[in-house]
């Protein structure tokens, strides 16, 4: 079904759109399986009822999380509302949720541990995770252009929800930064010679041809291979793949004796925010950082830390005082 014409040419629809590579993938991943529960039939000839079935799967079947439910259900809606033209409208779905989990972060001294077990490219990656609260992939795409060491500040560009924003930077980097953009960039004038150079979206490769020329639009974290770009067919250097960096991860976290914690590459991100609130600064701020839509998905951290309830003693304090 992956090279059937009608997937095809939804693929055709979202590039036209100008939606990432990834949002493209999982689109496609969502309507393929959406047509493989309704027993292969074509989504021409389903519509409201069939989407609010499979969304119900996802929930009581598959035990999805809310989040990917809502992923699934913009894909469907994309698909109906935009490409077939033929609008769900309400659907009236209530989203299942399930109990909500604190995420697992960690103080300064255990990031510190973990990252005194790296060198070189991972342990700069994981510090730009723990000192801008980036996520994996938003890291790994950094380019040139995206640093400002005169503000301390660090572009993410197309990040979760294809928003861009703007994050701190930690001045203590600069050098290290400064080292690794100089070998990708050495990277990129042997490229250069070939004709090739870093992959660059789509869209913005035809405005600006000779873009992968120019030294702003290389990756600090770029593949140790060439690849075809699977929307230009040109030869091009992507960046890291993500496993480099997370096997990285797992083999320092064992060298550092932590092992009674799950920790991801995304545990940093949750340290990054919990780190900042502890020192007192605003959750408004801390939202703005990370890039949260709703104010209510960094509450959590709250939570994480305690705020929630801060000021409040424990009624065992009260008596310990009365006793003494």
């Amino acid at each position: 079904m992956g090279s059937s014409p009608f997937l095809n040419e939804i693929r055709t629809s979202i590039r036209l759109q100008g939606m990432s590579l990834r949002t493209e993938k999982t689109y496609i991943y969502w309507i393929k399986d959406f047509i493989r529960f309704h027993n292969r039939k074509h989504p021409n000839t389903m519509g409201a009822d069939e989407v609010v079935a499979y969304l119900s799967y996802l929930a009581s079947r598959r035990n999805v999380a809310i989040n990917t439910q809502k992923v699934a259900l913009n894909a469907l809606a994309y698909l109906y509302n935009q490409f077939l033209l033929q609008p769900l409208g309400d659907l009236n779905f209530q989203f299942a949720s399930r109990p909500r989990r604190l995420p697992e972060v960690l103080n300064s001294m255990e990031v510190a541990s973990i990252l005194q077990q790296m060198s070189g490219r991972d342990k700069l990656i994981f510090s730009l995770l723990f000192g801008s609260g980036l996520r994996i992939t938003e890291c790994l795409r950094l380019r040139v252009k995206d640093f400002d060491f005169i503000n301390g500040s660090l572009t993410v560009r197309d990040g979760k929800g294809a928003k861009d924003r703007v994050t701190i930077l930690s001045q203590s980097l600069k050098s290290t930064i400064e080292a690794e953009i100089a070998a990708a960039l050495a990277i990129q004038r042997s490229d250069n010679l070939k004709a090739v150079g870093p992959s660059i979206p789509g869209v913005l490769a035809k405005k600006y041809p000779s873009a992968y020329r120019e030294p702003a639009w290389m990756f600090i974290f770029p593949s140790n291979g060439l690849c075809i770009h699977p929307n230009t067919g040109t030869l091009c250097r992507h960046h890291l793949h993500d496993s480099v960096p997370r096997k990285a991860l797992k083999q320092a976290v064992r060298m550092s004796g932590m092992m009674h914690k799950r920790i991801t590459c995304h545990t940093f991100r949750h340290s990054f925010a919990t780190e900042l609130l502890r020192s007192g600064r605003d959750i408004r701020t801390v939202q703005e950082l990370l890039g949260h839509f709703d104010v209510k998905t960094t509450q959590i951290y709250t939570h994480v830390l305690g705020q929630h309830f801060a000021g409040t003693a424990s009624p065992l304090d009260t008596l310990s005082m009365n006793v003494g």
